[in-house]
């Protein structure tokens, strides 16, 4: 049997390394256009930033190390340029001519490529991607000659990495994102939070922008936004997403959608004996059931492994899991993560659910070093499943994340997270865990228990209900709502006739700082027969979600001795 394998790095690798495993016999052709087949492109920005500081330590494995421990036949250089699926034939261009390669099983995992938006200037010798390892070894070069002022044109993963990385470096750094904020998947307020950090990195953000040209000078560029700021650089990288590398597959007729080839659970494409996989692929989300493509090295590594079982017909092998598009990204001290659907891809499929803000403390509060984990979950009204989740923090968020996929992928109830026994010392979690909390406030909302509003209705409880601040005086003149009621939660059933006469007949729409203390105030009132609500998250996550608007939102006092 002769298997050939069209791309290498994560899909078409494990595809090629599994296949050996099955069959010692079988001729395992790899085709890889570029001049790596196996490489860490999740480590290229690292490697810019000098934290990986050999280039050599990128490559996994190269043709020779591949022909001596899997008998793997990998030819770099070729560019599989069409496909004849009825002669099960492929026609490669190579340094040596174009020829034609017959084949039995072909494997597709060509990737994606690099978006190019048509700005003027793009052609620019000093514009950059970040998508192979000759890309980071020549901006590294960049920084290692000189370079002072680096713009990143795109705000998601690779962006912030590579913005991290030049500025790590010790260059001046810009970023630009069309959509409103960095990180534009996040939710908006863990994404403040992240521009919290860029900012305090040094890093200037511009979001909600676009960039309309790079001005090309003998001695700089200067990039120039829609909003007229000009940012003059010394290099610019590019990193505005990607597209699937899908040309020669839509020449063969192969079913393609957007761009990404169409294929069923096993990985097979519309044409027979042709298998997908990896970042050129369209996937059903599991949560949403959304077709789109998803860019990350975990699913692929997985296609891959089971589209070679399925080759081999193995009895009884597994379909090719739906993916949950479990992603993490650290910036400076912070780590963002998440995992499952987001609010805008909840809302494009018409799910209803319920959102529950924590900030928990990664371990226990007395242990030196704790810190907050800044927490999101997304829940079915219909069922009670976790939709999704996101944390932000700056220890434990890979920790939580993790648990939280490994949930979804179980379709397990939000609240049966209440009892995970998971692993607790006070240097690691607490008793009640945040993953634990998060099952309890669930149950609390499911059962009744608990009704929340959301910092994105504040106008609305302006004008229909009475704002009850229920933290310390000091807490409040810090930073409190004007118009609000202030008491707090230890004495408030002491002064339930205060809120009675000031709310005159109004809702109570009751907060603390995190969510705590007003939820307790939250029972005190309702069992008083108030009609109330708990701001999900307290103030931090009004802060997080008003961002630079907060200050002018919560207004502070001067306090005199």
């Amino acid at each position: 049997m002769r298997i050939v394998i069209v791309g290498g790095v994560a899909a078409g690798m494990s595809a090629a390394a599994r296949a050996r495993r099955h069959d010692e016999s079988a001729e395992i052709i790899v085709l890889e256009r570029g001049p790596e087949v196996s490489f860490a492109n999740c480590g290229l920005p690292y490697h810019v930033g000098g934290e990986i500081p050999h280039e050599g330590s990128l490559l996994l494995h190269t043709p020779e190390t591949l022909r001596a421990s899997l008998n793997l036949d990998v030819r770099t250089g070729h560019d599989v340029t069409a496909i004849d699926t009825a002669a099960k034939t492929v026609t490669v261009a190579s340094a040596s001519g174009v020829n034609e390669l017959s084949y039995d099983a072909l494997v597709l995992a060509p990737g994606a490529v690099a978006i190019r938006p048509p700005l003027p200037g793009l052609d620019s010798p000093r514009v950059r991607t970040l998508r192979t390892v000759a890309d980071a070894v020549t901006l590294k070069k960049w920084v290692d000659d000189g370079a002072r002022r680096g713009v990143v044109l795109g705000a998601g993963f690779i962006g912030l990495e590579a913005a991290e990385a030049l500025r790590h470096r010790g260059l001046e750094v810009d970023v630009v994102e069309l959509a409103p904020h960095v990180l534009p998947p996040l939710e908006r307020e863990m994404a403040s939070v992240v521009t919290t950090q860029l900012r305090q990195l040094g890093i200037r953000v511009h979001a909600g922008v676009a960039a309309e040209s790079v001005e090309v000078g003998d001695t700089e560029d200067v990039v120039i936004l829609a909003d007229g700021t000009r940012i003059p650089t010394d290099l610019v990288v590019l990193s505005v997403g990607v597209r699937p590398d899908t040309g020669f597959v839509e020449a063969a007729g192969i079913e393609t959608v957007r761009g990404a080839i169409v294929v069923d659970d096993r990985g097979r494409t519309s044409a027979h004996g042709v298998w997908a996989a990896g970042d050129a692929v369209i996937s059903t989300d599991a949560v949403t059931g959304i077709q789109r493509p998803v860019p990350l090295a975990g699913p692929a590594n997985r296609a891959g492994r089971l589209i070679a079982d399925d080759i081999f017909g193995m009895a009884g092998g597994r379909p090719i899991p739906q993916p949950v598009g479990t992603a993490i990204v650290r910036v400076g001290e912070i780590t963002a993560a998440m995992t499952g659907a987001n609010r805008a891809s909840l809302d494009a499929a018409g799910i209803d659910y319920t959102t529950i803000h924590l900030h928990p403390m990664q371990h226990a509060g007395y242990f030196p070093g704790a810190s907050t984990v800044h927490l999101i979950v997304h829940v079915s009204k219909r069922d009670g499943r976790i939709l999704g989740a996101q944390a932000v923090g700056y220890e434990g968020v890979d920790k939580r994340i993790d648990v939280l996929a490994t949930a979804i992928r179980a379709g397990l109830p939000a609240t049966d997270l209440m009892d995970l026994d998971l692993a607790y010392s006070p240097p690691y979690g607490q008793a009640k865990d945040a993953v634990n909390l998060v099952g309890m406030v669930a149950e609390n909302v499911e059962n009744g228990r608990l009704k929340l509003w959301y910092a994105d209705e504040l106008d609305q409880m302006r004008d229909t209900a009475l704002i009850l601040d229920v933290r310390t005086p000091r807490e409040y003149t810090s930073g409190h709502i004007e118009g609000s009621l202030n008491i707090p939660h230890t004495e408030l059933r002491e002064r339930l006739d205060e809120v009675r006469e000031a709310a005159q007949g109004r809702p109570i729409a009751a907060l603390c700082a995190a969510g705590v203390r007003s939820n307790i105030a939250y029972r005190i009132l309702v069992g008083n027969g108030f009609d109330a609500l708990s701001l999900s998250g307290g103030t931090q996550t009004l802060r997080q979600w008003w961002g630079d608007e907060a200050a002018s939102i919560l207004v502070r006092e001067e306090v005199h001795a």
